[in-house]
């Protein structure tokens, strides 16, 4: 059987991780399965642009054709490909030496369309007190809760992600409407993929193997309060939009899950700890849970509110612009 080929994709928007994105390409150079094909995608800065071309020599250097954001980014890499597999990473998470072999190896069944592994916080500034790990979805990475064997899940985590081409293509790609642009916090673009893929495709899997891993540097700016409360809220309106688009059962499904059994026993576990020992962390981190929480689900039903009074054609722009005007009054 002829091995399956793989190109990896990744994107870049700021130059101000540079010194991080030269590090994820050399860790994708490190692979213990080398990649027939390696992009790296530029989102709009022509700065950044003009300087991989006239350092990197070894990988293909292109700018994104698509609107800017990273679901246009993403979706340039995929109308370059040309391989079975197209596995993506972000411009600072660095990979594992034998990631895209555990990633690859599990499209050996026939049904398995997407394949994610696990995303582990590189912190500047060390992990807050009040920062549970079961909240890590802040911050992009695999939260505690998550399965620690292969498993069946909804959907992969954007850092850390693979697809087979085909079904990348026959889906149309990653909806431009959704995912991050710039700075502002917005996304579940993978969340959203994820399901319309599986709908197009019943019996196929999607499949998380924590085994393959990622390193996600997680600035200091990333684990204030402020910044927690402001991605949970851009969570609840990307989660709205999702829900609007796939339906609420499908695009709810885990939350649900994750609401009634993980969250309660981080608020457990914090306040345990707090009336154990006094630790005020126990108690911040209670106090952060049932914060992310209540914001999370703020931000869900105002964008429902927003979607009930936009429609679902210019619904988007209205959630990036609440989006925007939470950031700003915070």
């Amino acid at each position: 059987m002829k091995p399956l080929s793989v190109t990896v994709v990744i994107c870049a928007y700021t130059s101000a991780r540079w010194g991080m994105l030269l590090d994820v390409i050399e860790s994708v150079r490190l692979q213990t399965l080398a990649p027939d094909q390696v992009l790296v995608v530029v989102d709009h800065n022509e700065e950044l642009y003009d300087r991989l071309v006239e350092i990197v020599d070894d990988v293909t250097v292109v700018e994104s054709t698509g609107q800017t954001g990273l679901s246009g980014a993403r979706n340039t890499g995929v109308g370059l490909a040309e391989s079975d597999i197209v596995a993506f990473l972000d411009d600072d998470a660095e990979a594992a030496p034998d990631w895209l072999e555990r990633l690859v190896a599990l499209y050996d069944d026939p049904d398995v369309m997407a394949v994610g592994g696990k995303v582990v916080p590189l912190w500047e500034a060390g992990r807050p007190g009040y920062f549970a790990e079961e909240l890590d979805w802040i911050v992009g990475c695999s939260h505690r809760g998550m399965p620690r064997v292969a498993s069946e899940v909804r959907n992969v985590i954007g850092a850390n992600m693979s697809f087979r081409l085909e079904v990348l293509r026959q889906v149309g790609g990653f909806n431009l409407s959704l995912g991050r642009k710039g700075t502002l916090p917005l996304g579940c673009e993978e969340t959203e993929i994820c399901i319309r893929s599986q709908m197009g495709s019943p019996g196929s899997r999607i499949v998380y193997e924590p085994a393959a891993l990622v390193r996600h540097h997680v600035p200091a700016s990333r684990g204030t309060l402020r910044y927690m409360m402001s991605r949970s809220w851009s969570e609840g309106l990307s989660k709205a939009q999702v829900s609007q688009l796939v339906g609420h059962k499908r695009a709810l499904g885990p939350e649900r899950r994750y609401v009634r059994s993980v969250l309660p026993r981080a608020v457990f576990t914090g306040l345990r700890s707090w009336g154990r020992d006094g630790s005020p962390d126990g108690l911040g981190r209670a106090g952060a849970v049932i914060a992310v929480l209540a914001c999370t689900a703020a931000g869900y039903f105002q964008g429902r509110r927003l979607q009930h009074w936009t429609g679902p054609d210019d619904g988007g722009d209205a959630l990036v612009a609440a989006g925007a005007q939470w950031r700003e009054v915070q």
